[in-house]
């Protein structure tokens, strides 16, 4: 039998598809379609509702000026709100527990700390949907989100993986700790990879492109995993170093 994706799609839309205009975006949160970011410009009326609505959906709500929303719609009339559809609704980090708990195996979920780069977190998307990681969880601020571009990144794996969004990154490493998993960040000063034991339940933060680790979060990790370096290169593509942690979750759970 076919498999049926984990949580609806918004496949229909254009990539990075918008919603332009009050009644347009009203209707869409009303609707419970899944809404990505609304961007704002302007207080009362109908914009109040349409922030409390977002909101409630958990839609992440920007502030903006009028020439940012003409930009955005191409001069359509957007009466002061645009809004970005979803390519997939959002799990929560208690959905991505239980998807382990149903198969009955350890963990393994995948943390993503400020992956900006829309194509690095498709990229992060596909390879964990394709190494049978449970769910990926970013960040509410400072992150890419389920964009059409990531959509496409994915390969339509962001249609299959559960992806949870989060306010607060560190806290969730908490009460993944308080569920039995144990923490392991990515650092150059970290162990060897392959020297880790990987086989219980682990959560896997990888960080953003530029800086890594932030250090709040760097702080609530149980283990720091590095990779060789043997060029004079130090660093790899954020969704390459992912895939390879991710395999050697892989290969150490086949054993």
């Amino acid at each position: 039998m076919d498999r049926k994706p984990l949580h609806k799609t918004s496949r229909e839309r254009e990539p990075d598809g918008l919603i332009i205009g009050r009644n347009p975006v009203l209707e869409a949160l009303k609707a419970k379609k899944p809404i990505d970011t609304v961007y704002i410009s302007g207080e009362g009326g109908s914009l109040n509702l349409i922030a409390k609505l977002a909101a409630e959906s958990g839609a992440v709500i920007k502030r903006t000026d009028q020439q940012k929303l003409d930009q955005m719609s191409g001069g359509a009339a957007h009466q002061g709100v645009v809004a970005v559809g979803a390519c997939a609704e959002y799990a929560s980090v208690s959905d991505i527990l239980n998807a382990a708990k149903e198969k009955n195996e350890p963990p393994f979920i995948i943390v993503c700390d400020e992956i900006e780069d829309p194509h690095n977190l498709g990229a992060i998307i596909r390879t964990a949907e394709c190494a049978g990681a449970h769910g990926i969880i970013i960040p509410k601020r400072r992150s890419a989100s389920l964009s059409g571009t990531v959509f496409k990144t994915s390969a339509g794996a962001a249609s299959w993986l559960l992806v949870a969004r989060v306010t607060n990154i560190a806290q969730t490493l908490d009460e993944l700790k308080q569920q039995g998993l144990w923490i392991y960040g990515t650092d150059a000063s970290g162990t060897d990879y392959d020297k880790a034991d990987l086989k219980g339940p682990v959560a896997l933060v990888i960080g953003s492109e530029g800086f890594g680790i932030g250090r709040l979060v760097s702080e609530k990790c149980d283990f720091m995993l590095k990779l060789p370096m043997k060029g004079k290169i130090t660093s790899l593509n954020a969704s390459v170093a992912a895939g390879i942690f991710m395999y050697e979750v892989v290969r150490q759970r086949s054993l």
